[in-house]
């Protein structure tokens, strides 16, 4: 008889259920108010009722914890050095969208040979954020997989959605229930409109068909989140952090009755995906926040342990360690400099 289902699965694996790993992976009460507090603290920037800047800081992926939770450290003295002026933020993503193919991200392949040991990522995934918020350093993401964020979102104090899914009506509406401040990057054209369109959609209540924590399906009824704002990202046209790029995401998002603030990410298009050129950026933002543009709220950057990238190696123990394997990245050396002008500008 011919198969109607399933004809294209070659095997289906029972996963746990985000309770059970929660059981294993407990948050504690002090943990949890911190978090509370981070999120408060990323919402006060937003609506300006505090000054300072966000600084989203971190590797493109995590691909090795230990070498994660290494930087971690680090980032958490800059943290406490710096937190008069600006409200730093680790960047732990964890899942990678991908054009086409290629590796995509520790929760799905965190042996990084395609066996997709997926519940081996979130077991790690769950660990590293538990032991990063631990450090005082809260912790943001890129929600990619809409049912990932069951099993580690209390963990989380800022999230994104990137360029290839602002666009989704399945992540605006799962936006809208996150429990957390949520940053829209423009569309990989350069495009503001598919971000302040899913800063909209997520605004508003939605229904969709989701997980609860036992891994029930259910339908998933949402309040709407009021904490979206749009991240610059640059797109195939060049650049948008200059200030006429701000002025008119400024308008746009007037027009539209939303918060007139923006992030700006250093990397991707801004940088021309030339890692280095990442302080031409932060530069010319820090300029327009000394001249009095308080609408930029915070930037991105992509930082690791070493400067640059490598491939992939099918013998991951001759990766070098704390060494990006996806888009290059800053050193710690560097970031360490670069948060210092910040810091000594605002």
């Amino acid at each position: 008889m011919e198969k109607l289902n399933d004809v294209n699965i070659s095997s289906m694996t029972p996963l746990i259920s985000p309770e059970l790993l929660k059981k294993e992976f407990p948050v504690s009460e002090e943990l949890r108010g911190s978090i509370v507090k981070y999120r408060d603290e990323v919402r006060d920037i937003l609506i300006k009722k505090d000054s300072r800047m966000l600084a989203i800081v971190g590797p493109c992926s995590i691909h090795e914890p230990v070498a994660a939770l290494d930087y971690a450290r680090q980032l958490s003295a800059l943290r406490k050095k710096y937190e008069d002026k600006l409200c730093i933020i680790m960047r732990v993503y964890f899942e990678k969208p991908r054009t086409a193919l290629g590796w995509r991200g520790l929760i799905l392949d965190p042996d990084l040979d395609g066996s997709y040991k997926l519940e081996k990522g979130l077991r790690q995934a769950r660990q590293l954020l538990l032991e990063i918020n631990k450090l005082d350093l809260p912790a943001g993401s890129e929600i990619l997989d809409p049912i990932v964020p069951q099993y580690i979102s209390d963990l989380i104090s800022w999230a994104a959605i990137g360029a290839r899914t602002t666009e989704s009506q399945t992540h605006r509406e799962l936006c809208s229930g996150l429990s957390m401040p949520v940053g829209f990057k423009n569309g990989t054209d350069g495009s503001l409109d598919v971000a302040v369109n899913g800063i909209k959609s997520a605004l508003a209540p939605h229904s969709f068909i989701g997980i609860d924590k036992k891994g029930q399906t259910c339908v998933c009824n949402t309040r709407g989140n009021d904490l979206g704002h749009p991240i610059l990202r640059g797109g195939k046209h060049g650049p948008n952090y200059y200030e006429e790029n701000i002025e008119d995401a400024e308008a746009q998002l007037l027009k539209e009755g939303l918060n007139p603030v923006v992030l700006i990410d250093c990397s991707h298009a801004n940088s021309g995906k030339k890692y280095y050129k990442q302080e031409r950026v932060l530069n010319a933002i820090l300029d327009q926040r000394r001249r009095g543009r308080d609408s930029i709220v915070g930037f991105m950057l992509e930082s690791n342990l070493h400067e640059g990238s490598q491939d992939i190696k099918q013998n991951t123990a001759e990766l070098s360690y704390g060494l990006s394997i996806t888009d290059a990245c800053i050193s710690m050396e560097s970031t360490a400099k670069l948060l210092y002008t910040a810091f000594n500008s605002l």
